[in-house]
């Protein structure tokens, strides 16, 4: 066009060419023009628009049925060349394949790392940020890699629900009781998931399960009841972490209601993440919840209506059967295109941050998928598992230093327990690409020189006998992950099994009868709780003399246990829940007023283990605590020595407890803690920093956090329970 408009007389002086050429030249010029309009048609191909103009365009462009398939977990338009990305889970590593039959159309290994609540009990947000960046650079992969080309790039994962009941079927998908805590680990595994680069992320981490979610049984038409105080505080407190702090922006909403509404269709999705927040990206429901409205909770008369609702409270994204809903919906009148389109924002702003509409030259993560070796298969990938399961492992109680094992004074070890030749896998698991059981693993270390005899169980006096006739026995039990039933759901074996749908009823490890009967013919006994739950193994605490605890299901359980046993790694893993003695210690589980009893910050009774324990194979000491003030932060430093002979970590942990307070406080609170290595005799000025924001409490006649004038006590220690050092001092 711009030609046509300079022509004038000087074009008549152009002799005319012959009709051949013109018809060559038309061809020429055709080429030229159209080809940069077939990969540039549409303003929203362009990468250096704004996003919200690019997706301005994309719905001006989309059919209605196009915007309701949109509505589904891969918003993909193949008319407009657009494909989206699905879901995948990743709790503790990719799903394609495992017990859940993850992967389609074909199972495909990942690097499988330690359940949610393992990985808690590292107290290292560093390691679950490497995890996380190893789970999405294998998810990008298999999305990417022409020998695979399946899965996704949104990550449903970290779960930052808490686990603030041990009976919680679903408890091992968290990272424990502590609102603060948590956080920071989603913090640390969202970053990981998504990546470094300032534009584009590696994978989308979509947290779960939005909110106030840890009952099973009757999730899906249950009532979750506090305060807004307790909202804001502690429940909400791990999601706000991690969309303001970790960079998620995506979520899926609980089954259950708050406070008599359910999650799905609650307004706080939109008033408080959303407006809030600033979440601007994926909500989305967990399966079925959408017909649950109508069937379980019975809140609306139909699915068109239920429909309706959950998109005008932000869902964009069904995992239900709810095209018909929705097409019924509109012929109503109770949705419109409108809100479909506002709802359909934040998926393709998702879309936008994985780089998915972009030129692969222009996003950085492209490339992976083009490696010819499969990145679980790689020591890098196969190193960081053994070391998150190392830092996992909790010693619990360890008498006259019977730990760690002396391989060069064994002639035999018992290895004994339903726990002792396995690695179980849990329902949100993939398929490692090996896995190494306790057995093989403490084979492995001892070599040829140690008779290792082994015995799953007592049947015919097998497990006595094995102990009897051995320098020491080690006893690994605990519970299944999928409670004895991997193909069939909501079913458990025992009392004490939990899984999703199934909440524990009890707390009591039946396995106890075969420790026992170990323990009375060797005393050189040593149990392994391998466990995705806290349980209240008294007599074993009382009478046994080493007690370990590590989750079930990374590939490196059998290798990581048997360093710690003979001394290779020194453990420094700290429990991330208050182990009770007993369920008559805990309010019943349907009260979700946590100042009724539950967790550290308000448990008044002595418990089994408490928050933040965790033993050591060597000692340290505290001393020179310094703090000062400086602008909207605390200040805090204290000197750390490692007073043993053995290398170790020490989790210094942080606790304050507010002294005048205008308003009801917890007994104590975390609100910072690191975890440090120290050679023999070493010390460290450890550096802690409390950013004032931490101390505020909500008022709800106000809608604002408060930060008080007040006197806070700071303590220092390696437990909740462990006051090394305390210092009073005054806040503003």
């Amino acid at each position: 066009q711009r030609h046509r408009g300079h022509r004038g007389s000087t074009e008549m002086q152009i002799r005319t060419p012959p009709i051949r050429t013109i018809c060559g030249l038309i061809l020429i010029v055709s080429a030229v023009v159209l080809i940069p309009r077939a990969s540039s048609q549409y303003p929203f191909q362009n990468p250096d628009l704004p996003t919200e103009q690019r997706i301005d365009n994309i719905l001006s462009l989309m059919t209605i049925d196009e915007k309701i398939e949109c509505l589904d977990t891969t918003p993909s338009v193949p008319r407009l060349g657009i494909k989206g990305s699905g879901h995948v889970e990743g709790i503790h590593g990719l799903t394609q394949g495992g017990p859940g039959k993850w992967g389609r159309p074909q199972t495909v290994p990942s690097t499988t790392f330690p359940q949610g609540i393992g990985l808690g009990e590292t107290w290292d947000p560093e390691i679950l940020r490497q995890a996380g960046e190893v789970e999405g650079y294998e998810a990008r992969y298999v999305f990417h890699s022409p020998k695979y080309n399946q899965g996704g790039i949104v990550i449903r994962s970290p779960n930052a629900d808490i686990g603030r009941d041990p009976r919680w079927g679903r408890n091992e998908e968290c990272y424990g009781e502590d609102a603060y805590f948590n956080g920071a680990m989603v913090v640390a595994f969202s970053k990981g998931l998504q990546g470094n680069d300032p534009k584009y992320w590696q994978s989308a981490a979509l947290m779960k399960h939005f909110l106030a979610n840890s009952n099973e049984n009757d999730r899906d038409k249950s009532s979750s009841n506090f305060d807004e105080r307790l909202f804001h505080e502690y429940y909400s407190l791990p999601f706000r972490m991690g969309v303001v702090e970790g960079g998620s922006r995506a979520y899926m909403a609980a089954y259950n209601a708050v406070n008599g509404v359910p999650m799905t269709i609650n307004p706080v999705m939109q008033k408080i993440t959303r407006e809030q927040w600033g979440q601007d990206g994926i909500i989305c429901t967990d399966a079925g919840a959408m017909k649950n409205l109508v069937t379980a909770h019975k809140y609306y008369p139909d699915f068109e209506t239920a429909a309706a609702e959950s998109v005008k409270a932000g869902i964009g994204q069904f995992l239900d059967d709810y095209r018909e809903s929705v097409r019924g919906a509109l012929k109503r009148g109770l949705l419109t295109e409108a809100d479909i389109d506002r709802a359909l924002r934040g998926n393709f702003r998702v879309m936008i941050r994985l780089g998915l509409l972009d030129p692969p030259s222009r996003v950085p993560y492209s490339s992976i998928g083009k490696e010819s070796v499969d990145p679980w298969t790689t020591e890098k990938h196969k190193a960081l598992a053994l070391l998150a399961t190392q830092k996992s492992i909790v010693l619990l109680k360890n008498v006259a230093n019977l730990l760690p094992l002396d391989k060069k004074s064994l002639k035999s070890i018992a290895v004994i327990g339903p726990r002792s030749n396995e690695v179980l896998l849990d329902w949100y698991s993939g398929t490692p690409p090996y896995s190494i059981s306790p057995l093989e693993g403490i084979k492995t270390a001892v070599g040829e020189s140690v008779r290792v005899t082994h015995a799953v169980n007592n049947d015919a006096g097998a497990a006595v006998k094995a102990a009897r006739e051995s320098d020491v026995a080690i006893v690994c039990v605990g519970n299944h992950p999928n409670g004895g039933f991997d193909t069939q759901w909501a079913r458990v074996s025992v009392p004490s099994e939990g899984r999703e749908a199934v909440d524990r009823q009890s707390i009591t490890l039946e396995q106890e009868e075969l420790i026992k009967a170990v323990f009375e013919a060797n005393p050189k006994t040593i149990v392994v709780l391998i466990s995705s739950f806290p349980y209240a193994i008294n007599w074993t605490q009382e009478n046994v003399p080493a007690i370990l605890h590590m989750a079930l299901n990374s590939q490196e359980e059998g290798r990581a246990l048997a360093t710690v046993l003979f001394g290779d790694y020194n453990p420094a893993g700290r429990l991330v829940q208050t182990w009770p003695k007993s369920l008559e210690q805990l309010p019943p589980m349907m009260d979700y007023d946590i100042r009724h009893g539950r967790t550290y910050m308000y448990f008044r009774d002595t418990p089994l283990y408490p928050f933040g324990y965790g033993l050591s194979y060597t000692s340290f000491a505290y001393r020179d605590l310094r703090i000062s003030t400086q602008a909207d932060t605390i200040e805090v430093s204290v000197v750390v020595k490692n007073t043993g002979q053995r290398a170790g970590d020490e989790v210094v942990q942080l606790y304050v407890r507010h002294v005048n307070s205008s308003v009801p406080r917890p007994l104590k609170e975390l609100k910072a803690f690191t975890r440090i290595h120290l050679a023999p005799q070493e010390e460290k000025a450890v550096r802690l920093s409390l950013p004032t924001s931490r101390l505020a409490h909500w008022n709800a006649d106000t809608d604002r956090w408060v930060i008080e004038k007040d006197q806070i006590e700071i303590t220092l220690g390696g437990s909740s329970t462990d006051a090394r050092l305390k210092k009073t001092i005054q806040v503003r």
